[in-house]
């Protein structure tokens, strides 16, 4: 139920919703919540009925970048370190 979720639940008119509705669903696929208004009153909740988070295309392109990024690493110019450098006694 929209009103108990933990994450910040998005507020929508009810035209808004019409007008936009494959991208309303995208977003809750997604893991979003909508609180649909008619005339600035709360008539109904749009939210996931699975948990299961599908990401969109440019959450996905996002994840693989951040992905290849941290396999590839970050040069910190450290060089070389290993465990007793770092806690020398």
């Amino acid at each position: 139920m929209c009103y108990f979720r933990a994450t910040m639940t998005k507020t929508l008119t009810l035209r808004d919703a019409n007008q936009s509705f494959a991208r309303c669903i995208r977003e809750v696929e997604a893991g979003e919540d909508f609180i649909i208004t008619r005339n600035g009153v709360p008539v109904a909740c749009l939210s996931p009925v699975s948990k299961r988070r599908v990401l969109t295309p440019e959450q996905q392109a996002a994840l693989q970048r951040l992905n290849a990024a941290m396999e590839k690493g970050w040069d910190i110019g450290a060089g070389p370190l290993d465990r007793d450098a770092l806690h020398e006694r």
